[in-house]
């Protein structure tokens, strides 16, 4: 597995921008096959895994296994620093929904051997991220496959009046143009986020989404759960691609 750490500068945040990215490469048994080789056969599907507040493009890798499960399943992962910005737009330098929905993919897809098929492509975040994986998951629904967030901030203070970063309105809208992409929502019970997530996997459902919600019996807001959910969801993604069962993952 190659896990790469990036750095280049931004044309819409006018700063540079820190990233890391997750590449499947050769490992072991594969190293010592007859005929070794580094360049993919097929493009990989690709995760944009998104931090929480107070995070940054390190602190996946630091908390989780992400880049174990990556390797296991031949997924690429995209984890980039978004400061404490709610990958929204705030205007000026700030406007980070701009640079994830155009710049940051045409950086990932020119620069690494990462599909830009919608199928192929999924979204996830915690806490803050899972805000974000939301608002641009519902937002720009014919762009991924499925959408993740764990102890999301679904009901985040200061967006409830806004149909650009309201995830439940943006899904109103999404449904409205038959555009329900999965979900996969999973909160612990004593997390002081769960009844939000409850409620919002209620109104997603009402709406017509197919929804998965995962309940963690007695976790908080903490990364033993989201170590557990980042896992379960690469299981659980709707893959077509050539990968697809065809990974490293110990069958138990």
């Amino acid at each position: 597995m190659a896990n790469i750490n990036v750095n280049f500068l931004s044309y819409t945040l006018h700063r540079a921008v820190d990233l890391t990215v997750i590449i499947p490469t050769v490992c072991f048994p594969e190293m010592m096959a007859e005929h070794p080789h580094h360049p993919a056969d097929a493009k990989y599907p690709v995760l944009y895994l998104f931090h929480g507040y107070g995070n940054n493009h390190l602190t996946w890798n630091g908390y989780t296994s992400v880049e174990l499960y990556a390797e296991e399943r031949q997924i690429a992962v995209v984890m980039l620093s978004a400061e404490n910005k709610a990958y929204i737009n705030h205007g000026g330098d700030d406007n980070y929904y701009d640079f994830i929905s155009k710049e940051l993919p045409e950086f990932i897809r020119g620069m690494f051997p990462v599909s830009d098929r919608p199928e192929d492509t999924y979204i996830a975040g915690l806490s803050m991220g899972g805000f974000g994986a939301l608002v641009h998951g519902l937002s720009r629904s014919s762009e991924f496959a499925a959408v993740g967030a764990f102890s999301g901030s679904v009901g985040r203070k200061g967006s409830s009046e806004s149909p650009e970063t309201n995830p439940l309105m943006l899904a109103e809208t999404a449904a409205a143009e038959n555009r329900q992409v999965p979900l996969y929502i999973a909160c612990g019970d004593a997390d002081g986020l769960f009844e939000s997530n409850r409620e919002f996997v209620e109104k997603t459902r009402s709406l017509g989404f197919p929804v998965t919600w995962v309940v963690g019996e007695g976790f908080g807001h903490e990364w033993r759960f989201w170590n557990r959910e980042v896992e379960a969801f690469m299981d659980w993604l709707p893959r077509t691609d050539p990968y697809y069962n065809g990974g490293r993952k110990r069958k138990i």
